[in-house]
C-alpha cells in the first residue's frame, strides 16, 4: 500500500509524541491509536500502518538476544549487560538463552546488529575458506 507523504509525517509526529526521554511509552502509543481511531482523519489507515511499523522497528531496536553454548556465570551476564547498555542505552531489554549448537563463545543480536563470536561460526568460515 502506497502511503502519502502527509500520512508519513503524521505517523512520525505521533511516534515522536509517544516517546518519553527517548524511550517509547506503551500507554501513549495506545492512547494515540485510540485518538486516531476516534477522529478518523483522512488516510487514518495509512497513518496507523506507518505508526505500527515505526513502533515495531523501535521495539526490535531495543531488544537484545544473547546466546551461549552453556549457561553464563552471573559476573559475565552483568558484564555483557553493562556493555550492551553502554553501547545502546539503558532502555534495552536483554534476554539470555542457551544454544548448544554454538559449541562455545557468544552470539549477541540487538535489533539488526549481530555480534557473532561463536566457535560454530568460526568453524564455518574456516570450512568455506578451503
Amino acid at each position: 500500500m502506497k502511503i502519502s507523504k502527509q500520512a508519513q509525517r503524521d505517523a512520525r509526529q505521533l511516534f515522536r509524541s509517544c516517546q518519553v526521554s527517548g524511550l517509547l511509552d506503551e500507554g501513549r502509543v495506545r492512547q494515540a491509536v485510540s485518538l486516531v481511531l476516534a477522529q478518523k482523519p483522512r488516510g487514518y489507515v495509512a497513518i496507523l500502518s506507518r505508526l505500527h511499523r515505526l513502533v515495531k522497528l523501535d521495539v526490535e531496536r531495543h531488544a537484545a538476544q544473547v546466546e551461549s553454548a552453556t549457561p553464563l556465570a552471573a559476573d559475565l551476564r552483568t558484564e555483557v549487560t553493562g556493555q550492551i547498555n553502554r553501547i545502546y542505552g539503558a532502555g534495552v531489554n536483554i534476554s539470555f538463552a542457551e544454544n548448544p549448537a554454538l559449541l562455545g563463545g557468544l552470539r549477541i543480536q540487538v535489533g539488526s546488529d549481530l555480534y557473532d563470536g561463536s566457535v560454530k561460526t568460526r568453524l564455518d568460515k574456516l570450512e568455506q575458506s578451503f
